[in-house]
């Protein structure tokens, strides 16, 4: 049914049109949380920079100690994964690309006989891993959103207390980093252990006279063994910054998508419904028009089952009436003559009807019978009695002594009386 049909896409357009607000508000609360998250992300850098730089110059330095972050094993056992994902959805790509490229990690050390441990950030990857019967150390939530230091201490306790305890023998990083804006990519990053004291000072780009300048207390090693612990949670805490800029970004995307298809979606659903409405009213013409047509052959076929009033009409000398002949044609008479006059002054074979007689054509010489005033001009003449009463007949017409004897004809009141 058209109706319905219109029924059901006003509804969807009103469904699209709700979506597409609540779309469009996440869009730009979207927009300005990643704002937000490069700003922490970018002020937090300073810290992890000068951390670095410091552990370089005390490598640089000389200092060697044998500190339990830095135990490397030739072939690890044990490998715990360190998974950050998001605790809410609508965020495109974003969570689903980290948990794919996790258990393919996964799936790789169980291939080559390694155990492994979970340690997951955010809701999505708990549910994820969780549904799948994977064997889960620890997760937590609520820091993904917009994380603080101390997330970042207490998932760093938890890690090194499982690295320097032997139960795993180490510890890889998932998270997504955030480039721009527009790009961010998954990164799979080792963690734990850190590189040894050896290898940073060979990366270390500071002059070896600037290192002499500086004198740490109460040693080197003390210091090193002091910052490393520190080291580990600036690193972990500069992958959440980078997380969650990285899910924003990839939210405000994914909503700025949600919106354009929904703004096209009800383009197209608008479309339709015009063109359903214009179906219906094209419907409801076509019923109007057949019905005023059947109207039409209704009346027509109700004087068609009545021919003998007619021919009773034409049988008594007076004409058909208007519905039983066609437009424009004369009031017949008696005998077929359409031109006959009353006696005294009518044409030759002419019969005066019961009712009064009448004709169209002219006398001779515009003659006016006698006893019958004239009403028209030459062309269209009517002749009646002065106490008559008229009555149209398609484009002539009649005159009737008694509104009575036009009603016993079957002739309708014209409502007119002619004037002498």
């Amino acid at each position: 049914m058209p109706g319905g049909q219109e029924r059901a896409l006003r509804r969807r357009i009103t469904s699209v049109q709700s979506t597409k607000k609540i779309t469009r508000a996440m869009e730009l609360i979207a927009a300005t949380r990643v704002v937000k998250a490069m700003q922490r992300a970018n002020a937090a850098r300073p810290y992890a920079a000068k951390m670095t730089t410091v552990i370089q110059d005390l490598a640089a330095g000389g200092a060697g100690i044998d500190h339990p972050l830095l135990r490397t094993v030739e072939k690890p056992a044990a490998t715990a994964y360190v998974v950050l994902t998001s605790d809410r959805g609508l965020a495109g790509p974003y969570n689903s690309a980290v948990i794919r490229a996790t258990e393919r990690e996964v799936m790789a050390s169980q291939v080559e006989g390694k155990k492994y441990r979970l340690i997951l950030i955010g809701k999505k990857a708990n549910d994820y891993f969780k549904f799948r019967n994977y064997e889960i150390e620890a997760s937590f939530e609520g820091m993904t959103d917009s994380p603080v230091y101390e997330d970042a201490r207490k998932v760093a306790a938890l890690v090194r207390t499982m690295f320097t305890d032997g139960s795993v023998d180490e510890v890889v990083l998932t998270y997504q980093e955030f480039i721009s804006m527009g790009t961010q990519r998954v990164v799979i990053r080792r963690f734990l252990p850190l590189e040894s004291m050896q290898t940073v000072a060979e990366q270390s780009e500071a002059d070896a006279m600037a290192k002499a300048l500086y004198e740490f207390e109460p040693s080197a090693e003390g210091v090193l063994a002091s910052l490393l612990p520190r080291y580990v949670e600036s690193r972990l805490f500069s992958a959440l910054l980078d997380a969650s800029a990285s899910e924003h970004a990839n939210r405000q995307r994914a909503m700025k998508a949600a919106t354009d298809n929904a703004e096209e979606l009800i383009t197209k659903l608008s479309r339709a419904l015009n063109r359903a409405r214009q179906d219906a009213i094209t419907t409801e013409i076509m019923e109007i028009v057949s019905g005023a047509e059947a109207l039409g052959d209704g009346s027509e076929d109700g004087i068609d089952d009545e021919p003998d009033v007619a021919r009773e009409l034409v049988a008594a000398g007076v004409g058909v009436p208007a519905d039983a002949q066609p437009s424009g044609s004369a009031a017949s008479t008696p005998g077929g003559a359409a031109g006959a006059a009353p006696a005294g002054g009518a044409q030759a074979g002419s019969n005066p009807g019961p009712f009064g007689q009448g004709s169209h054509a002219p006398l001779p010489g515009d003659a006016q019978p006698k006893g019958f005033p004239i009403k028209g001009n030459a062309d269209s003449m009517l002749y009646h009695r002065p106490d008559s009463r008229s009555y149209g007949v398609t484009g002539a017409e009649v005159w009737f002594d008694t509104a009575e004897s036009a009603e016993a004809a079957g002739f309708k009141l014209a409502n007119t009386h002619p004037k002498n």
